[in-house]
């Protein structure tokens, strides 16, 4: 599963909007579009929020396997 993928799944699991979860980790909803696109990847710190905020590890936002 490619970031993109986990971040569709936390916005639909979560029921937010784009621009709800720009908030959450503190960018522009754009920004969002441009991951969900493929067309920018998120910098680290906004990797760091997102498992954060979303209680994912690093290697679940990867798509690594838990096993």
């Amino acid at each position: 599963m490619s970031y993109i993928e986990v971040i569709k799944d936390i916005i639909f699991e979560n029921n937010l909007s784009q621009e709800r979860l720009a908030k959450i980790i503190g960018v522009n909803q754009t920004t969002v579009s441009q991951w969900l696109l493929g067309k920018k990847k998120p910098s680290f710190d906004n990797i760091v929020s997102i498992c954060e905020n979303f209680q994912i590890t690093p290697n679940e936002f990867f798509g690594y396997d838990k096993n």
